[in-house]
């Protein structure tokens, strides 16, 4: 089709500039907010999101993963399926999944997650709670039963008899 003579109808060789787009997740996006953007107010969402800016209020993304970058300082409660902190948080995090807590990340607050990662040279200031959302509505459903009445079995060694059971 082309020939070495004709290089005039030749498609020019231009560099191609890839661009880096990080693994989306279940949403397919991922939403950052720079480290000069500042919002005071709640924030809530159906994406992943990732913030290295200053929040102050209430982060909801319940089925979603939060990141707060090592540039975020968030005074906030947060409410996400999966929370990673690599930044400055002043606040509580309730997370469906986990907790994760980076080397250079600081929490001032209590931890509601039923798995949680601290790594070595985090710091972490609060209470946390490892109660899985199923434990409660187990625990909600017993809780009119009276509790199960067990019997102790008889003794059959003779030795034993006229001891008091061992438990």
């Amino acid at each position: 089709m082309w020939d070495k003579r004709d290089t005039g109808t030749r498609p020019t060789d231009t560099a191609v500039n890839p661009t880096y787009t990080p693994e989306p997740g279940r949403s397919g996006r991922i939403v950052n907010i720079g480290p000069s953007i500042q919002i005071k107010g709640e924030l809530q969402g159906d994406e992943d999101l990732t913030i290295d800016g200053r929040v102050e209020g209430k982060i909801e993304l319940r089925d979603h993963n939060l990141t707060i970058g090592p540039n975020g300082k968030i005074k906030a409660d947060l409410h996400a399926k999966t929370i990673i902190i690599a930044g400055e948080v002043s606040g509580h995090a309730y997370a469906a999944e986990r907790v994760e807590i980076a080397p250079t990340g600081r929490l001032t607050g209590d931890i509601h997650s039923p798995r949680i990662t601290i790594a070595d040279g985090a710091h972490f200031k609060g209470s946390v709670d490892m109660e899985r959302a199923g434990a409660d509505a187990a625990r909600k459903t017993t809780a009119g039963r009276p509790d199960e009445i067990r019997r102790i079995p008889e003794v059959k060694d003779e030795s034993l008899k006229g001891q008091a059971p061992r438990i």
